[in-house]
């Protein structure tokens, strides 16, 4: 009688869990799909995180003074003025290029009277004119 009650007990032990395994293999599976969603997303965030990271740096690069076409009308250009108020500002010609919105080296052919600014920079360097020295100083640290 033991041997048929160990069978019996057996049989129940392998029946269980073939049913156990036939109920939770859903239930794996959608687990699997789960994590493997998770991953995916996180990689989409990080992806994301990273645009996001270098287009605020490429705004900045663009300068945050955007003045309006209308301030360069009537606008006069002259190298000794480009110098004189970068003088005045105390700032160098990289960190006054940074509030213009140009390169360093445009500066220095500005003051030299090598080149001359196109109609949106010139509308810049006016808008660059009205600031003062704390007011200069303060939209550099933004940048």
């Amino acid at each position: 009688m033991s041997d048929l009650a160990k069978t019996i007990k057996d049989e129940m032990a392998r029946i269980a869990r073939k049913q156990i395994r036939s109920e939770t293999s859903s239930t794996k599976k959608a687990s699997a799909q789960h994590r493997r969603d998770i991953a995916d997303l996180k990689r989409k965030i990080s992806t994301l995180t990273r645009e996001v990271a270098f287009l605020r740096k490429q705004e900045k690069k663009r300068g945050v003074m955007k003045p309006s076409a209308d301030l360069a009308k009537g606008a006069r250009f002259s190298p000794a003025l480009v110098k004189a108020n970068r003088k005045k500002l105390g700032l160098s010609a990289a960190d006054y290029s940074k509030l213009v919105g140009v390169s360093a080296v445009t500066i220095y052919g500005w003051e030299q009277g090598r080149s001359k600014p196109r109609q949106a920079q010139l509308a810049s360097l006016v808008a660059v004119r009205k600031l003062g020295v704390r007011e200069a100083l303060k939209r550099l640290e933004d940048l």
